[in-house]
Parts: C-alpha cells; sequence; structure tokens
C-alpha cells in the first residue's frame, strides 16, 4: 500500500536491527523503502544493504554537510555506481544553511554536480533543502534551463513560494512527519494545495517521528500516521491516499518500479 521513499537504514538507530525494521514495515503495508546513502564512504554499504532485501532501495550522494569532505568533483564515479540495479536515485545533495557546515560555495557545486549525474543517468534528483530556499529555487530553475532532469524536494517543510516553483519545473515533493507536528499549520495548509499525484511519502528516519510517536526512533512503519494526516488533509481514505503516493513513485522513481516488475 505505501512507500518509504526516504530514509536511512545504515544510520544509527536503525542499521542494528535491519532486518525487524525491515519485517515491521511489510507489516503494516509499506511494501518498497529506499535508503538514501549522504557519503561517498556509504555507498558500497548501502548498496550491500539493498542487496539483502527485494523491496529495500538506495538513493546515493554527498550530503550538502559533507560537501567540503566528501563533494563531488567528477560525476562519475556516482554514475557508475548508479549502474547497479538497486540505485534508483541520485541525492541526497542540495543546500543546507540552517548549520553551514560545508562552506556555501562548495555546497553549491556540489549541488550541480548532482544534478549533472542525475541528467546523465536519468534518475531522480533528491533534494535537501533547509534555510534556502531562494537559492536552491533558483539552481534548480537555471539548471532545467540548461537540460531537463526530474525530481523530490526531499522532506517538504518549505515555502509556498519554493512549492510554487518546484511545481513549475516538474518536481515532486516528499511528505514526511512535520506534517503531522502540532505546530505544522502552515505546512499543512501548503500541503492541502499542492496536487496530490505530485506527492510522496516518506520518514527520514531515524529522524523526525511523527505524532504520536514523537521522541522515538523513526523507522518506516511509522509512514502510516503521516499517510493518515494527509488523508485527512485531502478528504479521501488513507487506502487512497497509498494509492496515489505509489503510482507517484512509480512515475519518479522509475527504476523501482522496473525492478518490482521483473521480480
Amino acid at each position: 500500500m505505501f512507500v518509504d521513499s526516504h530514509c536511512h537504514l545504515d544510520f544509527p538507530g536503525l542499521r542494528e536491527r535491519v532486518e525487524e525494521v525491515v519485517a515491521r514495515a511489510r507489516a503494516v503495508g509499506v511494501e518498497r523503502i529506499v535508503t538514501i546513502a549522504t557519503r561517498r564512504s556509504a555507498w558500497e554499504e548501502a548498496i550491500a544493504l539493498c542487496e539483502r532485501f527485494p523491496e529495500v532501495f538506495c538513493a546515493l550522494g554527498v550530503h550538502p554537510h559533507q560537501a567540503a569532505s566528501e563533494g563531488l568533483e567528477d560525476v562519475e564515479p556516482l554514475c557508475a555506481a548508479c549502474r547497479h540495479p538497486k540505485v534508483v536515485a541520485v541525492g541526497e545533495a542540495g543546500l543546507d544553511y540552517h548549520y553551514d557546515r560545508a562552506p556555501r560555495e562548495r555546497q553549491l557545486a556540489n549541488f550541480r554536480a548532482h544534478i549533472e549525474a542525475a541528467r546523465q543517468t536519468g534518475l531522480p534528483l533528491v533534494v535537501h533543502t533547509r534555510n534556502a530556499d531562494e537559492d536552491t529555487a533558483e539552481l534548480l530553475e537555471e539548471e532545467m534551463e540548461r537540460g531537463h532532469f526530474t525530481g523530490v524536494i526531499h522532506c517538504f517543510s518549505s515555502s509556498r513560494a519554493l512549492a510554487t516553483r518546484a511545481l513549475a519545473i516538474g518536481f515532486f515533493f516528499g511528505i514526511g512527519g512535520i506534517l503531522t507536528f502540532r505546530r505544522s499549520d502552515e505546512l499543512r495548509r501548503i500541503v492541502a494545495e499542492l496536487p496530490t499525484d505530485r506527492l510522496l511519502l516518506e520518514t527520514d528516519a531515524p529522524y523526525l517521528a511523527p505524532e504520536p510517536c514523537r521522541g522515538r526512533t523513526n523507522e518506516p512503519a511509522l509512514l502510516v500516521h503521516t499517510a493518515g494526516m494527509l488523508a485527512r488533509l485531502k478528504g479521501v481514505a488513507v487506502e487512497e491516499v497509498g494509492r496515489i503516493t505509489t503510482a507517484a513513485f512509480d512515475r519518479l522513481f522509475w527504476k523501482a518500479r522496473v525492478q518490482r516488475c521483473g521480480s
């Protein structure tokens, strides 16, 4: 019924009990999971983890926090790694001006490199943006003019302006546990207005556990709480949310769809 389009099964809190985590997700109807490798040094581990579970896929990238230490200068290693059948997306990459753990010019260069990798591979780009809406929108629009690529704004909790500009270039939106938080009224208003067929469900586990599980380690099985909130916002049954968001996932993450059809 559901797809967790973004989590981190290799992070502490999940990696130690990954078999249990995947089994619990399966038990509540989370049929596929995309785990995100955020460091170049983690790519091999992510691929090996995917090979253990038929329903687990991965994205490979370098998070903006690591843009200075592991940022991409040559896209070929990433493009080569993306040829593995279980690698279904590029990223996450983008801009994080909240923590600024890497110089902004290095974040921008790393972001552009990932966009080029997305173009060359045809895989969707998973975008991280925090306190950087204007630069993110400008860079995506500029790069789109240079050549088409697809992608998703992961863990969307940004402004209406970014949502409008991302929609205009064909992007999707990853909706996670923040949607359920008590102080997320403005986010709920924005998401209620977004086209449902551009929405994906995600957890960003082990982070951002949804209500009523805040304070716990997040995991893919808790996706059902976010799905329930989205169903209430859209005025549809939770099963319909599962159907629509899974269809959106299949359109964007085409390689995971091909793998599923071939299994």
